[in-house]
């Protein structure tokens, strides 16, 4: 599979045409960005405002600085980056903008950890997917690798072999999960953007939990990354950004548009929606659990928002049981678990243990060996039911709203691995209930960040549309993002 080079050229059109968001304001305009986005940057360094060897620098120095607070970089590639940004051979419409991969995933010459102490000793790889091939055709400078919880398995990056990644907002509180170290590094100005995956929710929670926009695509949707064995793909990657233009010019150039694709191309998404939208709103997971106020407040104020650009908002109810479905995902995430660590313990030649992985991770393990047979067949029976049941409900409205989260961002320590097993998954089925759903149907979500806490905690708005249809949820986030401004609000941890 080879990258789209029509979407590094659309891309790369979008990014050369679009208009500085970082020159004075107008006293009728948005407040100004307080950091450059990639955009931006990519087109300074093309109109030789500034090098590419500069940005590499001033992002180096911003890790150095900020790391100390945040702990979102495991493994740097400095020497490597800047040698990069200095060859004048950098290409694509992102050509020498500082970039983050994701530590779930391997790239040439870095090594590759999984959030794990299981990974001790690790080599740089010496192969990556097609997918991160993309990153460097759009002429990315890779200056590292972000944190993770362990083999992505939780909303928060609280590993046991890693200090924990914190919030930029506040440094008590989680930066969310699976992609944490991507949206602390983002928010706190490290870089201004960064790759992400979503299997849960790991683009949408760290992304709403760090006052960022995040798009996760459709099953399908991008050109290829890492194969799952289970029955449903759940996982999809992306990224991480300040600006809904960054998200959609990267989106563009790492979209498949071979024969083989499962969607028609979307191209690069520019303008924000013109067209009215009959969205439903869903506020519980259809558990008996009510979200918590601060995270009640953005929704509805998103609603109201909705209203007041045109579109149509009704309440609705999620198309199948939640509880049921919360009990059913939690065995199709645990069997991978259970792959994963029967995977290490062959490689190890014995059972691993608490000195090796965490109990969360033993106890996911543990879950699936103690199911009666059949448990798991049933339930990816009910979840591919859910998939025609989202499809159908979708038929009804154009973009369901929703909270990503059940609360605004805890604080370390609430959902981390090491919490007994049981509190634990109690914990996470009230917390993450709502991104789950689009990951089994394979279909678009975006959490967009239009709500602060009183005492200064973002809070994400998730957006959930069709399969395959990321060209409204863009347009939506644009029109937005232009009404609701966010890109001026500045994290107390910051470069």
């Amino acid at each position: 599979m080879r990258f789209s080079r029509r979407g590094l050229m659309a891309a790369s059109a979008a990014i050369a045409a679009a208009p500085s968001a970082f020159a004075k304001p107008k006293s009728s305009a948005a407040p100004a960005p307080w950091t450059p986005d990639a955009t931006e940057i990519a087109g300074r360094i093309r109109r030789k405002e500034i090098s590419a060897a500069e940005a590499v620098e001033d992002a180096i120095r911003k890790v150095e600085t900020l790391q100390p607070h945040v702990q979102a970089v495991v493994d740097s590639d400095f020497e490597r980056a800047l040698a990069k940004a200095k060859s004048d051979q950098l290409t694509g419409p992102f050509a020498g903008v500082p970039f983050l991969v994701k530590d779930l995933d391997p790239y040439k010459g870095v090594r590759t950890r999984y959030g794990t102490r299981a990974t001790l000793g690790a080599k740089p790889d010496t192969e990556q997917t097609p997918y991160i091939d993309a990153f460097d055709a759009a002429g990315f400078v890779t200056i590292g690798k972000s944190s993770t919880p362990e083999y992505g398995f939780l909303p928060t990056t609280e590993p046991m072999g890693f200090l924990p990644t914190r919030n930029p907002w506040n440094v008590k509180h989680s930066s969310g999960g699976s992609s944490g170290g991507a949206a602390a590094a983002t928010a706190s100005g490290m870089v201004t953007i960064a790759h992400a995956s979503d299997g849960g929710g790991s683009i949408r929670i760290p992304a709403a939990n760090c006052g960022l926009f995040g798009m996760k695509p459709s099953r399908g949707r991008m050109i290829p990354n890492r194969p799952t064995s289970r029955g449903i793909d759940l996982s999809v990657s992306h990224c991480v950004s300040h600006s809904v233009r960054d998200s959609a010019a990267l989106f563009a150039a790492s979209e498949r548009t071979d024969a083989g694709a499962a969607f028609k191309p979307v191209g690069v998404v520019t303008a924000p929606l013109k067209r009215k939208l009959k969205v439903g709103l869903v506020m519980n997971t259809g558990t008996g659990l009510t979200p918590h106020p601060e995270v009640q407040a953005a929704v509805n104020n998103a609603a109201k928002l909705l209203k007041d650009l045109g579109h149509r908002v009704e309440p609705t109810n999620w198309p199948m049981d939640g509880n049921q479905f919360g009990q059913d995902f939690t065995v199709l995430w645990a069997s991978g678990a259970a792959e994963l660590v029967a995977g290490i313990g062959k490689a190890m030649g014995r059972k691993p243990d608490a000195n090796v992985l965490e109990p969360f991770s033993l106890g996911m393990a543990e879950l699936v060996n103690t199911l009666p047979q059949g448990a798991l067949q049933a339930a990816m029976e009910r979840l591919n039911a859910t998939i025609k049941a989202y499809d159908t409900w979708l038929t009804k409205y154009d973009v369901i709203l929703s909270p990503v989260l059940g609360k605004p961002p805890v604080e370390l320590g609430y959902v981390a691995g090491w919490v007994p097993f049981e509190e634990l998954q109690a914990r996470l089925l009230a917390y993450v209930g709502y991104t789950p759903v689009q990951n089994v149907a394979g279909a678009p979500a975006m959490s967009v960040p239009l709500h602060w806490t009183a005492d200064g905690l973002p809070v994400g708005v998730q957006f959930a549309g069709r399969a395959g249809d990321e060209a409204t949820l863009f347009a939506l986030a644009y029109q937005l993002e232009a009404a609701a401004p966010w890109a001026h609000r500045k994290p107390p941890v910051s470069a």
